[in-house]
């Protein structure tokens, strides 16, 4: 029981296989480095405040080099008696160093010192995420130009709808990306508050400077109630909600692309290093890359629903239920990370099957709505305007016709006020142009917020 943390109160020996059942090591490894940079400036905090001489701070600091040397050669080894990683790093301090080891704890306990490795782990886990989340908006925005002169059919319901230039699409993609990378800037002012020095829950007598860590860790600030930070986790479960939503939007256009590279679509030539064949269909080329992106989603979504149940009627403080949080969001974090680094190589790799588009463009009368809006600017009121359309499209239907195919005499029995520079607005190309709100995918509006996007991403 000696090598453990709290063996002093025990006199016989843990079973093996609570042992077991309760490590933490075989996921939490990954915290080493954060553990050790944590260990660093509390090791400087207690030089600073005299409670370690500045050469027990300085054999301190050497020695978790050196373990931290043999982690990432892969030569450190992980025991189940010991638990964490926290444990395993104390120990073999403990034993380079012996007493100079054991004051290492001062102030600190497993409590504050877990919850400052995983705000340093998050912190760095945001700033990945979002480096991610810009090389994807690059990528997008590379694509406008690439489709700067294509027209796409834009869908309510999975129905044609009107015509967008393709780069309103591409943006729409970098809109949602900003939204999320946002929502990670604001959890990361939630994060990145030290816990360092609150101890178990109560914080502690000695004459710690929690400022000092906290300022050398690079937090903005210190919690202002040990009870409270202690048990915290809310940073995590946001952290998993913003990654879930990340995961959300990467699942809408993983959707739109595979309906997109579909025969019945034929909208979209994927790259063949992101796709897969059949095992029996030698003709098949299948987006396997995308349904997993759109398939992983669910172990995303899943992790804020595993916190949240975690955290649920816990009482203050820590409760060794907690230690369970990691896993959901090392999970989570890793998914996402994974689908983000495949993404930007395929939308750029890409290619929009531009003579199938344009073969079908104009079906679907995806000028309707710029024809009502020709009446309404004609002085017809709205709800008019709208039926009017409504059964002009109706005999186009049965002629087998496109509304542009009308004589201006077909337009004028259906309204008076209609007259040859109805024309003007007829086609998806004359639609798609007549496009003028701000926002709006018409073409001047979108060559607008290109220039943004490629001004803002520095492209």
């Amino acid at each position: 029981m000696a090598k453990k943390a709290w063996g002093g109160r025990f006199k016989g020996q843990t079973d093996p296989r609570v042992e077991t059942f309760t490590e933490s090591i075989s996921f939490d490894a990954r915290l080493a480095e954060v553990d050790i940079r944590g260990s660093k400036a509390h090791s400087s905090m207690l030089a600073k405040i005299g409670l370690l001489t500045k050469e027990e701070r300085d054999q301190i600091h050497s020695t978790l080099d050196e373990i931290k040397s043999q982690i990432d050669a892969g030569k450190f080894e992980h025991v189940t008696s010991l638990e964490d990683i926290h444990m395993h790093i104390e120990t073999a301090l403990v034993e380079k160093l012996g007493d100079v080891g054991r004051k290492l704890h001062t102030a600190r306990s497993r409590n504050d010192q877990v919850s400052t490795d995983l705000r340093l782990y998050v912190r760095d886990a945001i700033k990945e995420i979002d480096a991610l989340l810009i090389d994807v908006q690059k990528a997008f925005v590379t694509r406008c130009e690439i489709d700067k002169e294509t027209v796409l059919p834009a869908y309510t319901h999975l129905q044609r709808a009107q015509p967008v230039m393709a780069a309103h699409y591409w943006l729409a993609y970098c809109e949602k990306y900003q939204r999320d990378r946002e929502r990670l800037a604001d959890c990361y002012k939630r994060v990145d508050v030290s816990p360092l020095g609150c101890a178990a829950l109560a914080g502690t007598s000695l004459p710690i400077d929690r400022d000092f860590s906290a300022k050398l860790l690079g937090f903005g600030g210190v919690a202002s109630n040990s009870l409270d930070v202690s048990s915290d986790r809310d940073y995590l479960l946001e952290f998993c909600f913003s990654l879930s939503l990340i995961s959300a939007h990467l699942s809408t256009w993983a959707e739109e692309w595979i309906i997109w590279f579909t025969t019945e679509f034929g909208f979209l030539k994927l790259p063949e290093a992101y796709t897969t064949g059949s095992s029996i269909m030698p003709q098949k080329r299948n987006p396997d890359v995308l349904e997993l992106i759109r398939g992983k989603t669910a172990r995303v979504m899943t992790s804020v629903t595993q916190l949240q149940i975690l955290i649920k009627s816990l009482p203050m403080a820590y409760n060794r239920d907690l230690q369970e949080d990691k896993i959901a969001m090392f999970d989570a974090f890793d998914t996402v990370r994974a689908c983000l680094e495949l993404v930007p190589d395929m939308v750029v790799g890409a290619e929009l099957r531009t003579e199938n588009i344009n073969a079908r463009l104009e079906e679907g009368f995806l000028d309707a709505t710029a024809l009502m809006e020709y009446l309404i600017k004609q002085g017809v009121p709205m709800r008019t305007a709208h039926h009017t359309v409504g059964q002009m499209v109706a005999e186009c239907e049965d002629r087998g016709c496109r509304l542009a195919d009308l004589s201006l005499e077909d337009f004028q029995k259906a309204c008076d006020k209609i007259d040859e520079k109805v024309f003007d607005v007829l086609g998806v190309q004359n639609a798609v142009a007549a496009l003028q709100s701000y926002g709006s995918g018409g073409r001047e509006r979108v060559a607008e917020q290109v220039a943004v996007w490629q001004e803002r991403l520095g492209l």
